[in-house]
Order: structure tokens, then sequence, then C-alpha cells
């Protein structure tokens, strides 16, 4: 029979060994726990298009390198910043796509209304800057972004703006975005901005817009056209000219040749007439009269009661055949030629 004392000291005893084996397995799974806490906030992984900012006791650093890091829990801090290209619209909303006249209706330099929406594209360069150099980076890029859109459209004219000068103007306002980001270093960069659409604010406007892109368009088909009829018409013209230049060379030379031959001719002639100019004379006038009167016969004599000598023209042209030469001739007689002389 078991004493009531001894049965209660060592039912004191057992639940003693219970409390401490139950406190060092409480204790052990704490532990574990704390382990297991603190090891999840001791690792961090980076994505391909992700960076990390680290802050320890305040201080910033950056850390680019993907995959698994480690980091002192509690200690420091580690805020993930995406670098992928984002980006916004001025101009209207991209989930109904309805304008937002506010951002879309300008003034241009011939000062006509004109709405006209945008689509800027960027990507954070600095992780450090875009979350430690101002509280809304975008917010500031998108305010840039207006203030130069405005200034710029208000520098064309509203044909240039809706039709032919949209790429010229989306180059100036991207120059002058990029170089107001590099001044105020806000850790982000401007990738890229485009004009979505421009178009007069009310339906009439529009339509004669049109009307003016179509003349347009006319017009170059015109112009078109008649580069295409004068480089088809011009080589033609050209070829006439040369040749109308060869004939008026070949006339020339030829009227050249004729008075150079004339005047060969008229120069032996004349030399001839020198050593005999009774005879040369009457040979002149016989080839004369025979060019001019060809079926004419001339009589030649001394006076008009008196006639001695008949001279027939025909007499010095070579009868033709068949014929005889039965005209009689009579020489001159010595007082004829000195009468002539």
């Amino acid at each position: 029979m078991v004493d009531g004392g001894q049965y209660g000291n060592w039912r004191r005893n057992s639940n003693n060994v219970d409390a401490g084996k139950m406190f060092k397995i409480g204790g052990l799974i704490a532990l574990i726990l704390l382990v297991l806490i603190v090891g999840s906030k001791a690792f961090y992984t980076i994505g391909e298009q992700e960076q990390a900012v680290i802050t320890t006791f305040g201080t910033p650093s950056c850390v680019s390198e993907p995959g698994l890091h480690f980091k002192i829990p509690f200690i420091q801090k580690v805020t993930m910043v995406d670098t992928t290209i984002k980006g916004f619209t001025v101009g209207y909303d991209i989930e109904t796509n309805v304008t937002v006249p506010d951002e879309a209706l300008m003034i241009t330099s011939d000062f006509n209304f004109v709405d006209v929406d945008f689509y800027v594209e960027y990507k954070v360069s600095n992780p450090i800057k875009a979350l430690y150099a101002s509280e809304k980076p975008v917010v500031i890029l998108k305010n840039i972004a207006q203030s130069h859109i405005r200034s710029t459209i208000s520098a064309y004219d509203v044909d240039s703006v809706i039709t032919s000068g949209k790429n010229e103007i989306q180059a100036v306002i991207r120059e002058k975005i990029v170089a107001e980001l590099e001044e105020r270093d806000i850790g982000l960069q401007l990738i890229n901005i485009t004009i979505q659409d421009a178009e007069p604010p009310t339906d009439a406007v529009l339509e004669a817009f049109k009307a003016v892109e179509t003349a347009k368009q006319e017009k170059e088909t015109v112009i078109n056209n008649a580069n295409k009829y004068r480089n088809e018409a011009l080589p033609a013209a050209e070829a006439d000219v040369d040749q109308i230049a060869k004939e008026a060379d070949a006339k020339k030379q030829a009227r050249i040749n004729e008075a150079e031959g004339q005047v060969a001719r008229f120069n032996a002639m004349y030399e001839e007439y020198v050593k005999n100019p009774l005879i040369t004379k009457q040979r002149m006038f016989f080839e004369t009269m025979e060019e001019v009167l060809p079926e004419m016969k001339v009589i030649i004599g001394g006076s008009q009661t008196d006639m001695q000598t008949v001279l027939p023209l025909d007499s010095f042209i070579k009868p033709a055949e068949g014929e005889e030469n039965t005209t009689p001739t009579a020489p001159i007689e010595p007082k004829d030629q000195a009468a002539d002389e």
C-alpha cells in the first residue's frame, strides 16, 4: 500500500518534468519559426526586367544582377523597381479611347484650334533617383511632355500639324523633353513620343481639311504627270533642235561653197575681161540672151537702112539631133567692131 504523501511527491515531480519538456519543445518550435522568418527576410530575387534598391540605415544602393540575393534582415530594406518600357497618353483616355479636351485641345500659329493625341514611352534609367529624387517622377514627366507639346504645336500652322509636319513636330518635342529630363535628373528616360491623331475639333472643319488634303494629292498627281510629259517630250524636242541645227549648218556650208564658187567664176571672168573686154562682153551678152530668150533669133546689123550682117543666136547652140544648121551667118565687119567699141 502506497503512502499518500509519497504519491503526492511523485505526482508533483512528474508534473515538473512534463512542464520542462513542454517548455523546451515550445522554445525549439519558436526558434525554428524565428529561423524561418529570418531566413525568408534574408533572401530576395531580382527578375530580368527589374532592379533592386537596397537601403542600409537609410543609405540606398542599387543591385541590378538577376537572380537570388541576400540581405540583412531588419537592417536592410529592398525595393524592387520595374525597368521595362512603359507609356502614358496625352489627349485621350487609353482605356475608353475618348478625347480629353483639357489635354488635346491646342492652338496653332495661325490661330486655329486642333485636337492632338500623343503617346509617350519611357523607362526607369536610374532606380535610386526614380525612387528618391522626386515623389512622382511619372507625373513630372507628363507635365514636361504637355508643356513642350503645347509650345511646339503653337509654332506650327494647322495644316502642318494635321498633315505634313507630324514627323518634324515629334522630333522637336522629343529633343525638348530629353533635354529637360537630363536637366532635372529624375531617373526616367524618354524612349519615344508619337502623334496618335490630329484633327480639327469640329466635323465641318475636319471635312474642309480633308478637301484640302485631297486637293494637295491631286496637285501632286498633276505635277507628276507634267514631269512625266516633260521627260518624254524634252528628248524629242532636243532631237528636233539638233536636226534643225545640222540642216542649218549644211545649208550654210552649201551657200558658202556656192558663194565661193561664184566668186571664183567672177574672178576668172574678170581676168579674161581685163585681157579682152570686147570679146568678154560679147560672150557674156550671148550667154545671157541664150538663157533669157532661148527661142529667139538675134539679127545684128550696122544700121536700120543698111543691114549687112544677120547673126542668129541659135548658131551658138548645138543643133538638135537630125537637124542641120542652115542659117546663114556673116562675119562682123571691122567697122562695126569699131563702132561697138
